[in-house]
């Protein structure tokens, strides 16, 4: 395959997009856009054989149906500097190639995360693992930023105090906080950092991360402009339903007549091909 070479990619190189207060994304690396997406899939064709458009609608094709292969022809390097708890989310994505800092080797760096008032608040009594949407009053946001700086700057001191006795660096850090900033490299392919990005993007996913999340889709979206806007359309922009759920939509569109199922359609932009693909499912529940 010929080398592809993405202008807009090229541009941000090694910019540094700031995430939190003292977090970042950069992209310091990138292998093929949405050219090689369409090479890997039409592996007789050469380059250039085929018109955008129609390589466009090859990509959504290709993401709307699951085909994931061509996509993982991509692949992205990320530079990022997160604060511990984020990454511990983060790595739970395990398609990923990465190489972070070490407290073993180096001395870690007085960087904590402290959350701005806005995201202060109780926890939810309806989730878990969330919490309420609606932030603490400001006094109390204030007092509960000034307690984790506290703590932080308490810590860090100790851990300092050890290094200078001579303990070993490797015993020193552990009783460092998750507010501590780690950084790695990272690196996957287009169809992982997508499923990444579905994930992160949620609403349910913890909002640092959620954070993160936004940049990286800003810089896939200058990598490769047609699979992150299929993504967006088909993944990100999308839902799933059980099959008890679809059968009451159905049920409900059953209701309308097929004058009110095209004017739904028109008013949502789709025509032509994607008007029939959407009555097709409704009458079939398949994926088309």
């Amino acid at each position: 395959m010929a080398h592809c070479v993405v202008p807009e990619a090229e541009e941000i190189l090694d910019k540094e997009y700031k995430v939190l207060d003292k977090g970042f994304v950069r992209l310091v690396d990138y292998l093929g856009g949405d050219a090689r997406i369409v090479q890997a899939a039409r592996v007789s064709y050469g380059e250039g054989t085929t018109t955008y458009r129609k390589d466009a609608a090859l990509i959504e094709y290709l993401l709307r149906n699951r085909h994931t292969s061509p996509f993982e022809q991509v692949i992205l390097t990320f530079h990022a500097k997160m604060p511990i708890f984020v990454a511990r989310q983060w790595i739970r994505h395990r398609t990923a190639r990465l190489n972070e800092v070490s407290g073993r080797y180096s001395v870690m760096n007085d960087d904590f995360f402290v959350p701005d008032p806005g995201s202060i608040a109780l926890q939810s009594t309806d989730n878990k693992q969330g919490r309420n949407p609606d932030p603490v009053d400001p006094a109390t946001a204030e007092q509960v930023r000034i307690a984790m700086a506290d703590a932080q700057r308490r810590a860090y001191d100790e851990y300092t105090a050890l290094l200078e006795t001579g303990i070993a660096r490797e015993l020193a850090r552990v009783n460092l906080p998750l507010a501590l900033y780690t950084e790695w490299y990272w690196q996957i392919d287009l169809h992982n950092l997508f499923h990444f990005l579905e994930l992160r993007l949620d609403p349910h996913a913890q909002a640092e991360i959620r954070e993160y999340a936004k940049v990286m889709l800003e810089i896939a979206r200058a990598v490769c402009p047609v699979a992150t806007r299929a993504f967006e359309d088909h993944i990100a922009g999308g839902t799933a339903f059980s099959r008890a759920e679809f059968e009451a939509l159905r049920a409900l569109v059953a209701e309308r007549t097929d004058d009110d199922v095209r004017s739904a359609a028109e008013s949502a932009g789709l025509t032509g091909r994607a008007a029939e693909r959407l009555a097709q499912k409704l009458a079939t529940g398949r994926r088309l």
